[in-house]
Parts: structure tokens; C-alpha cells; sequence
């Protein structure tokens, strides 16, 4: 009965609420993501100095990004990532694929550049142009990455070790985190990039998640075993990668029409910018 209490157990509303993390790192982390919230909100002062509007859509997507990871890693939330695998895969869900959707969104890069002085805009135009950044933003090497660590993560015994190594399962949730942005950046990201990605393309990076969410949640819904033994047991591990599934088909669908109605409204414009060519020159 001792061992059935400790692995997967009951999730409380009170330690929800007040069970936040209080560790060293943890702090560092909060500190590190109140100081980019303060950043972008004075970068956007200064822009309003200088006589130039900034979207009220942007500032409150990077604040909600922010939230986000907070709740996701500081939060009571935190509280249960190790000990109830479907509480895990909630923060999974907000770091991969919540918070970097509203950060890309927010676009920070153009506000950093717009922002900022001449010696400070030309030292990130040369990071953002430096080969390691395009590389490492190279739609290829993210999609590998991105969906390449959910199977992994998932699928194989690397889950379970880092519960076993609190450092680890600290990383991973970073890791959780910058390749979401990477991924989500491509995607519906509004920043200067290297990568310009038509839209059937993007599309098709998010087509290609649909059979990989779907591995992923077949094989933890219909589980025998628990996905960390000692950590959570079988009914948790199923209900988790129910969550993980769902969840993670309806972002894509989501993304999909959203994009959609992008690209529409983009042919539209096309549309309308051709008609105008056309007349102009009939009238010549």
C-alpha cells in the first residue's frame, strides 16, 4: 500500500497552488525569466520614446510565454513532474509547444533590433547571420531535433534516467524549451530568419508531427508497463500519453488552419496587388 501511495499519486489543488519551487536554480531560472519579461517591456517604452507603436498582441504573447514557463517550472506544477507522469506531460506540453508558440509570436528579435541602438543592432544581425545560427536554425536540423526528442524522450529508457538525475530532468526541460522556440519560429514565428519557409512548406513540417504524436501516444495509451516504475504506475503512464496525444494533435490541427488562413489571406493580398498592376497599366 506504502509503494501503491508513492509512485503516481493524487494531484491536490492546494500543493497546486502553493507548492512552488523554491530551490536554488529554480530561482535562477525565475530571476532569468522575470528579467526577459522586464526587458521586452522596457525595449518597448524606449520604442514609444522614439515615436514608433508596438502590437499590445506581441507584448502580452511574450508576458503569456513567460507565465507559462513559470507555471510550467516553478509552479506547484512542478511539484509532481517527477511523480505523476500526466502532470509531466502538461509541462511538456507547455514548454515545447504553449510558451514558444506566443514567444514566437511576440517576435523579440525585431523588437530587440528596433529597439536598440546602431552598435547593438549590428552585433545581433551578425549573430542572427553567424553560420552556427543559421545551422542551428536550419529547418532540417530542427524538425530532426524536435520530433527526434519526443521519440526519444518517450520512447526510450532516457525518461527514466532522468527522473533518477534531478540535473538532467532540469536540462531537459531546457532543452524542452529551446527547441519548441526553434520549432515554433519556423512555423508561425514573425522575426527576421535565414529560413524563410513558403507555406505549403510550413504545412508540411507540421504534417509530418501527426504520425509522430500519434507513435508516441499508441504506445504510451496502450502500455503494459509503466513508462519509470518507481515513479509512476501504468494507468498514469496511459493517461499521460492520452493527454500527450490529444493534446498534441489538436496544437497541430490548430497551427494547420491557422496557417491556412494565412496563406488565404496572403493570395488574397496577391490577388488585389495584381489587379492594381493590371489597371495601371490599362490606364497607361
Amino acid at each position: 500500500m506504502l509503494l501503491a501511495d508513492a509512485i503516481s499519486p493524487p494531484v491536490r489543488l492546494h500543493t497546486l497552488l502553493t507548492g512552488f519551487q523554491t530551490d536554488g536554480l529554480s530561482l535562477v531560472a525565475l530571476a532569468i525569466e522575470l528579467g526577459l519579461a522586464l526587458w521586452y517591456v522596457t525595449a518597448v517604452r524606449r520604442l514609444a520614446k522614439r515615436g514608433r507603436r508596438w502590437s499590445r498582441w506581441r507584448t502580452a504573447s511574450f508576458l503569456g510565454g513567460t507565465l507559462l514557463v513559470v507555471i510550467a517550472v516553478q509552479s506547484g506544477l512542478a511539484a509532481y513532474d517527477d511523480q505523476v507522469f500526466a502532470v509531466h506531460v502538461i509541462q511538456h506540453l507547455l514548454l515545447m509547444n504553449f510558451a514558444p508558440i506566443l514567444y514566437a509570436l511576440s517576435a523579440p528579435v525585431t523588437l530587440a533590433l528596433q529597439a536598440s541602438e546602431r552598435k547593438t543592432q549590428q552585433g545581433l544581425l551578425k549573430i542572427l547571420h553567424h553560420p552556427v545560427v543559421e545551422f542551428l536554425t536550419n529547418p532540417v536540423f530542427v524538425v530532426i531535433v524536435t520530433y527526434g526528442t519526443m521519440l526519444v524522450y518517450f520512447l526510450t529508457s532516457f525518461y527514466n534516467f532522468s527522473l533518477e538525475h534531478p540535473l538532467v530532468h532540469d536540462l531537459t526541460h531546457l532543452h524542452f524549451l529551446v527547441s519548441g522556440c526553434l520549432f515554433w519560429w519556423l512555423v508561425v514565428g514573425r522575426d527576421p530568419s535565414r529560413w524563410r519557409l513558403s507555406y505549403p512548406a510550413k504545412l508540411g513540417i507540421l504534417a509530418v508531427g501527426i504520425p509522430v504524436t500519434a507513435v508516441l501516444g499508441v504506445s504510451l495509451t496502450g502500455a503494459q508497463v509503466s513508462i519509470a516504475p518507481l515513479f509512476h504506475s501504468v494507468a498514469d503512464t496511459q493517461r499521460g500519453g492520452s493527454i500527450l496525444w490529444i493534446v498534441g494533435e489538436l496544437t497541430t490541427f490548430a497551427a494547420m488552419a491557422v496557417i491556412v488562413y494565412q496563406w488565404m489571406r496572403f493570395e488574397e493580398r496577391e490577388a488585389v496587388r495584381a489587379d492594381r498592376l493590371l489597371d495601371a497599366e490599362t490606364q497607361v
